[in-house]
């Protein structure tokens, strides 16, 4: 027996289209929602250097009116292949520098989006060199002004950012984010500090230590990635070009060019949440090395290593989503209002005012660090800064 099939009567298709124009409003309306978090209050330039031979592709990100001359903050990166955006995640940052009246340089790493050459062939020196560079650039336009430059550099840029500073006696600030001091030692934390986060025994922790040990004699007798390969079988995503990058520069320590840099200001970010360094011992060796007046701490006891939400790090979806839909809401707490403070601060010459605390972020201090656990004298060799000023 055949069945008639029903249509929906009138008021039925009404509802249908109803119901079809309420879901392309919702879809247009969450699309203008991103459209809209992901503008930024910035006028962004593409730029070049020519630099060592090879050209650097990167963005100039200025505030959004105005001729300028504009202070300027460039960007020093962390480790592995990051582009100039560090995919888009330092806009919300740039924005906040604009707001203050900074402008913000950042360049592609060589071999990273339109640059030339290959970042894992540079040491800390050739990156130090590859900040100067920017600045020198950076001072010939009109639209900056010279006198206002700093730079922000987060890891594996505490390794660069005194270098540069103390070469250039004429920037005015570092912003040094969850930057180590001593490789060796910062490869040592991490490694235990992931262990114990992955609930390793006490056999596993044992043997990842004498892996590191072995790894540790390989790069002191300078053995060859093949040599590596056959001495720890798995290479765990070890490639020749990193085993030739680890090897140029695993003996780094900021040590000596923080000396050197003593008297620019300095603002440390440390992390609550940081696997990667140990910020109890970055900042008992910059309170010991740099004078309290020109250093100043900001805690953030909520954020991991990149100054994102620890607990929204560690959920892939709420992270995905919060990068999409509203990203500014990735850092952690003040850390975007602390960051322009700073450099206000310093644009005014006015004593310190600092921010209020809210959503677990602590504020910038310049206390001397004695009541926080791990922090204190010794970490520092005495005479270490001997003869500088």
């Amino acid at each position: 027996m055949r069945t008639k099939r029903r249509t929906p009567g009138r008021r039925g298709w009404r509802w249908v289209v109803w119901a079809l124009v309420g879901v392309l409003v919702s879809a247009a309306g969450i699309a203008g929602v991103v459209v809209w978090q992901n503008t930024y209050a910035l006028r962004e330039e593409t730029v070049s250097l020519r630099h060592d031979g090879k050209v650097l592709k990167g963005v100039l990100a200025r505030p959004e009116t105005g001729g300028g001359p504009f202070g300027l903050v460039v960007f020093v990166h962390g480790d592995g292949p990051v582009d100039a955006t560090h995919e888009t995640f330092y806009r919300p940052l740039w924005e906040s520098f604009a707001r203050a009246g900074y402008a913000s340089l950042s360049f592609d790493k060589p071999g990273t989006g339109g640059s030339e050459g290959d970042w894992l062939d540079q040491s800390m020196a050739d990156r130090a060199d590859e900040t100067l560079a920017a600045v020198a650039w950076a001072r010939g336009r009109p639209d900056i002004d010279g006198r206002r430059i700093g730079l922000w550099g987060a890891s594996q840029a505490g390794w660069v950012l005194p270098k540069v500073a103390a070469r250039d006696r004429r920037l005015q600030f570092v912003i040094a984010v969850s930057p180590a001091v001593n490789w060796l030692r910062q490869g040592r934390y991490n490694l235990l500090a992931e262990l114990r986060r992955d609930g390793a025994t006490a056999q596993e922790r044992q043997a990842a230590l004498r892996r590191r040990q072995t790894t540790l004699n390989l790069l002191e007798r300078g053995a060859s990635f093949a040599e590596y390969r056959a001495a720890v079988g798995d290479v765990d995503g070890m490639t020749p070009a990193r085993w030739s990058f680890i090897a140029e520069n695993y003996r780094s320590d900021a040590t000596a060019d923080l000396c050197a840099m003593r008297g620019t200001p300095v603002l440390l970010v440390l992390a609550g949440h940081d696997i990667n360094v140990d910020v109890a011992e970055t900042e008992a060796v910059y309170r010991e090395i740099l004078p309290a007046r020109s250093l100043t701490v900001a805690h953030y006891p909520a954020a991991a290593h990149s100054l994102v939400d620890h607990d929204l790090e560690r959920s892939r979806w709420r992270l995905t989503l919060t990068a999409i839909v509203a990203p500014r809401k990735l850092y952690t707490g003040r850390f975007l209002a602390d960051q322009a403070w700073f450099v206000q601060r310093l644009d005014t010459g006015e004593e310190a005012r600092r921010p209020e605390t809210g959503d677990g972020a602590a504020r910038p201090d310049t206390g001397t660090g004695a009541d926080r656990p791990g922090v204190g004298k010794g970490t520092v060799r005495p005479g270490t800064c001997k003869g500088t000023s």
